[in-house]
C-alpha cells in the first residue's frame, strides 16, 4: 500500500510505502507519478540505497530534481 506525501505544482503526486522488511534490512519505495495524455509518468525509488526500480516519461532534469528532493528530505 502507498501512503500520499505531496502534490507537486506540475500535478505529480509523490506517496510511500510502509517500511518493509528485505533480507534484514528495512526499506521504503517512494513513489513519483504524474498524469499525461496516455496515462502516467512514473517512477519509484528505494530508500535508503536510493535505487530507482524504475522510471518512465520523466526527463532526466526532472530525475534529479527526484534524487535531490530524496536527499534533502529522507
Amino acid at each position: 500500500m502507498m501512503y500520499p506525501y505531496i502534490t507537486l505544482a506540475d500535478e505529480t503526486e509523490i506517496t510511500h510505502s510502509q517500511i518493509i522488511e528485505v533480507d534484514g534490512t528495512q526499506t521504503v519505495e517512494v513513489h513519483f507519478e504524474r498524469p499525461n495524455e496516455n496515462g502516467f509518468d512514473s517512477a519509484r525509488c528505494v530508500l535508503p540505497s536510493y535505487q530507482w526500480k524504475f522510471a518512465e516519461g520523466f526527463t532526466a532534469e526532472e530525475m534529479e530534481f527526484f534524487n535531490e528532493f530524496l536527499r534533502s528530505f529522507f
